[in-house]
């Protein structure tokens, strides 16, 4: 069998991997969060994200790994950096951070064929309170929808739990990216919207791998993609955050394969 095809499908496309392959996930899995656990001490006013940027892809050499996003439909960088307004997918650049700046770092590194794809938020400097508390609803709502992540819910469940938590606390779920399947591949079904109805969408069933990765904003939903093609923004100017994870399906629950080494996955966490 091809490697890349291992697996069956099911009916929406989804492919259904084997339980031996969980190991494969957690050991790329691992890899971008040990990454991400050593950015914070590089995040401070005056630094470029551009030379974050440098440091993660030296990191991705030196573990024998590869990244995943350097060459990607013309991508050039080993992660996006998106600062404030930022949603996501901001590309990295000479332009130096400043207090009170927060910044989220995606990162996807390919170990053995299997990709880990893993980001969530930082701060240079001293963080508002508008800002922490964005953080933290953001934050929440990925491990709320990942609450729902077990055989027999639906995607729709994890949307709605995400969604229904975000707006209860006055803000917005960004509609215009979701997440996504992966595996030994780095996009596949299914789309993992964060946003949605109870009981809707594709069922659940062990051995399946997808991201939940919701964008929050304080202010609209609304984004727009800059001319680069690449960098979204909020169409107000509203701060916006992200955190994800890449996550399996197991037989009464889920397995989260970029967990913290180092229990830093929140800015607070230490």
């Amino acid at each position: 069998m091809n490697e890349n095809l291992r697996g069956r499908l099911t009916r929406d496309g989804i492919r259904i991997y084997e339980p031996e392959d969980f190991a494969g996930m957690h050991k790329a899995g691992a890899l971008a969060a040990s990454i991400l656990d050593r950015m914070a001490e590089l995040v401070f006013p005056g630094q470029t994200t551009e030379a974050i940027d440098a440091r993660i892809t030296q990191m991705v050499e030196e573990a024998g790994a590869t990244s995943a996003t350097i060459g990607y439909k013309g991508y050039q960088h080993a992660s996006c950096i998106s600062v404030n307004h930022v949603v996501c997918h901001g590309i990295p650049g000479p332009k130096m951070l400043k207090d009170g700046d927060i910044l989220n770092i995606d990162v996807t590194v390919i170990v053995d064929g299997w990709y880990g794809d893993t980001s969530r938020m930082y701060v240079a400097g001293t963080l508002s309170r508008k800002a922490e508390r964005l953080i933290e609803v953001t934050h929440d709502a990925l491990m709320k929808g990942i609450e729902m992540v077990r055989p027999g819910n639906t995607f729709g469940d994890i949307g709605h739990a995400i969604q229904s938590y975000v707006e209860s606390q006055r803000m917005s779920v960004v509609r215009d990216f979701c997440g996504h399947g992966l595996g030994r591949v780095f996009h596949a079904p299914p789309n993992v919207l964060h946003y949605g109805r109870p009981g809707t969408g594709a069922v659940l069933e062990e051995g399946m791998f997808f991201t939940i990765e919701p964008m929050v904003n304080l202010g609209r939903p609304e984004t727009k993609t800059l001319a680069d093609d690449w960098t979204a923004v909020t169409r107000d100017k509203s701060l916006s955050a992200q955190f994800e994870h890449s996550v399996g399906v197991t037989a009464d629950g889920v397995d989260i394969f970029t967990l913290s080494p180092a229990g830093r996955f929140h800015p607070t966490y230490g």
